[in-house]
């Protein structure tokens, strides 16, 4: 498979770079990659919510009401978890595990069918590389307008660049991150992606 690259100012330049179909030709796999979304969102929550049991609540041993004449069902306590202000029956717990198991396999296929699918929808752009002088934000979005880009975009490159992450860190529209740490929720959720040369690369390596 033959990608065109992108010059510095955006324009389609007479390089082209090679890459394998087993990664960027895969079908694609709706079940897989809902799956591969699913698992990195709830690999990511955290168990900060808590409940109380009927045990904790604050409430009064003595019955509410008599046992028998009121033509109500029995009640012993006011923090039965059927009653308001009462505890729960099954709360949640802080310590609470919400990961989601996804084999090495699985992953790979998964990646390799979102990173097909951007192929296919013409959604991934290849470029020289995508640098900034200094980091400043408005170089930064000079950079975005000369490459003629105006929604929201997912920039991988190969290594850390220091004014590259200074630079965009304070936009909503724009995410800059090494290939090796693209996770499937940015890619699915940017509708545009740019990856320089060395980025494709590295993609290859890591799934082909």
């Amino acid at each position: 498979m033959e990608f065109k690259v992108l010059d510095k100012k955006g324009k389609v330049s007479a390089k082209t770079i090679s890459a394998s179909d087993a990664t960027f030709g895969k079908d694609f796999n709706e079940a897989l990659i809902h799956q591969l979304v699913s698992s990195y969102n709830s690999n990511g929550r955290s168990g900060t919510r808590s409940q109380k049991t009927r045990a904790e609540v604050h409430h009064s041993t003595k019955k509410p009401y008599n046992q028998k004449g009121t033509g109500n069902a029995r009640a012993g306590m006011t923090s039965s978890p059927i009653r308001r202000g009462g505890g729960r029956a099954f709360p949640n717990r802080p310590d609470e595990n919400f990961n989601q198991k996804i084999n090495k396999k699985a992953y790979r296929a998964g990646m390799k069918s979102i990173l097909s699918e951007l192929v296919r929808q013409d959604r991934l752009s290849i470029i020289e590389e995508f640098k900034v002088e200094t980091p400043k934000t408005k170089q930064f979005i000079e950079k975005m307008k000369l490459l003629g880009i105006t929604e929201r975009v997912l920039i991988l490159v190969d290594t850390f660049d220091e004014n590259l992450y200074l630079s965009s860190r304070n936009l909503t529209n724009a995410l800059v991150v090494e290939a090796r740490f693209a996770d499937p929720v940015s890619l699915v959720h940017f509708p545009k992606v740019i990856a320089t040369t060395e980025a494709v690369k590295q993609l290859e390596e890591m799934f082909g």
